[in-house]
């Protein structure tokens, strides 16, 4: 549940979202199910569910109205906050996304993102400077 209220800032959305994984899972007789799978089911759930596009309207007009909380953690000096969570998700792909959040949302350091994907370093190294240049043309800076 905090992973995806964290991603979603929004409690009712991560409790829809939370329930309908396990409803998922109880369906498909899943059985026993390890924390780590867990884990990459709900970012991925909660990346569809920003990729949506009414969503991303709707997650866009809330953030427009309220007071965002200070973001955790900062990539250079952009922080990742739900306005740029929102604007990424168009520009990256799924295995950019995963590092994305790993990174910048659950604050892992870089081995513990290649352990937790299974990759190497140096790709998690790759993939967070392509996120970067991303970051940097979504604010309107050089890339």
């Amino acid at each position: 549940m905090r992973k995806a209220e964290r991603i979603l800032r929004s409690r009712d959305d991560a409790v829809d979202l939370v329930q309908g994984l396990f409803v998922d899972l109880i369906q498909r007789g899943a059985g026993t199910v390890e924390l780590p799978y867990l884990y990459r089911a709900v970012t991925n759930r909660c990346l569809n569910f920003v990729r949506d596009e009414a969503n991303r309207a709707r997650l866009l007009e809330r953030d427009a109205m309220t007071l965002e909380p200070p973001p955790r953690v900062r990539c250079d000096e952009h922080a990742i906050g739900t306005q740029l969570l929102v604007r990424l998700v168009a520009r990256l792909d799924q295995r950019h996304m995963e590092v994305l959040v790993c990174r910048f949302l659950d604050d892992m350091t870089q081995e513990e993102i290649a352990e937790h994907l299974e990759i190497s370093r140096k790709t998690v190294g790759k993939r967070l400077d392509r996120i970067r240049g991303e970051v940097l043309a979504v604010k309107g800076g050089a890339p």
